[in-house]
């Protein structure tokens, strides 16, 4: 399953790019884009452990960047 997501407060591009890598190594992610300049993360993993792996690449963003929030709707 592939989804796009909208990041709130994302400061810089290096951040960015460290919450890619991150969020790539999560056991279950096909592949991951997190582009700072439209603010988005495009995240495509196993449809069955998409919530979960979801919630784990909030945590991740959470810890590279405190005020980053990833909109979920």
């Amino acid at each position: 399953m592939k989804k796009t997501f909208k990041l709130q407060d994302l400061d810089c591009a290096n951040c960015a790019a460290k919450m890619e890598d991150a969020i790539k190594k999560l056991d279950g992610v096909n592949n991951a884009t997190v582009s700072f300049m439209t603010q988005k993360l495009t995240l495509d993993a196993d449809d069955a452990k998409f919530d979960a792996i979801l919630q784990q690449a909030v945590k991740v963003c959470k810890k590279v960047e405190p005020d980053c929030t990833i909109i979920v709707r």
